[in-house]
């Protein structure tokens, strides 16, 4: 059936000389994948400079229920970046979250409340013109909401520890590995209660935000099956000297 929908590109996949599978979260259907057609000419309805990390597409689509692979007839643009493809740590946080939600995101159902999520999370970084350090500390931290996987903050005190397995904050040291000491949980719990706007005030150096992103990415692999190593933290971890 064609429909017409709007989508967020996770990951594009040459399939051979003629083709490109693209891994699009929809906002009709959720994540889906799709085979594009490599265009020939310039005048063709696909192109494949939309498939970038992260791009906001509108398209039709041939949808078939029995079908892993859809086919897109027509694409462009919904939101024309005016900096992430042009700012090195702009792309290089779109290629990581784009990894990221490849990984993360595997259900292929209608979720209206994260993909408005998404849409403003991109359009908000596209927007800033400043102080977005943390943006993807942030963006890690409330996207697990939405995956059912956001820890409680209700009985943080200073110097509790920080549970992963369990999801929660604690005055005991727990009994197995998976914990956060006090001194860096104070840090995830000042990054819980933060959101884009407010995010600049929580300053911090590059190791102290190295830290929090790679706990926060080893809660999401101790609660998410099969959740790999992701290649692009390294380069983003390079990222912020300040």
């Amino acid at each position: 059936m064609l429909q017409k929908t709007r989508g967020i590109v996770l990951h594009s996949l040459k399939y051979n000389d003629t083709s490109n599978i693209v891994d699009i979260y929809t906002e009709a259907s959720g994540r889906l994948s799709f085979l594009v057609k490599v265009p020939k000419t310039k005048k063709a309805a696909v192109k494949s400079v939309l498939f970038q990390p992260l791009s906001i597409l509108e398209f039709d689509a041939d949808f078939r229920p029995t079908s892993n692979l859809h086919r897109i007839s027509e694409a462009k643009p919904y939101l024309l970046f005016k900096s992430v493809p042009y700012n090195p740590y702009k792309a290089s946080i779109a290629m990581f979250i784009s990894e990221f939600l490849y990984r993360a995101l595997k259900e292929e159902a209608e979720n209206k409340p994260l993909f408005a999520y998404l849409l403003h999370s991109i359009e908000w970084l596209d927007e800033c013109e400043t102080s977005f350090a943390n943006f993807h500390l942030v963006f890690l931290i409330r996207l697990s909401r939405f995956l059912g996987l956001y820890p409680n903050l209700d009985d943080y005190h200073a110097g509790d520890y920080f549970d992963l397995l369990n999801a929660g904050f604690t005055s005991q040291q727990p009994f197995h590995h998976s914990f956060v000491r006090p001194n860096e949980a104070s840090h995830l719990a000042k990054l819980m209660r933060m959101n884009y706007e407010t995010m600049h005030l929580f300053g911090m150096n590059r190791a102290e935000r190295n830290r929090c992103l790679a706990i926060i990415n080893d809660y999401y692999r101790l609660h998410l099956p099969e959740f790999p190593a992701l290649k692009s933290l390294s380069v983003l971890q390079e990222l912020f000297d300040i």
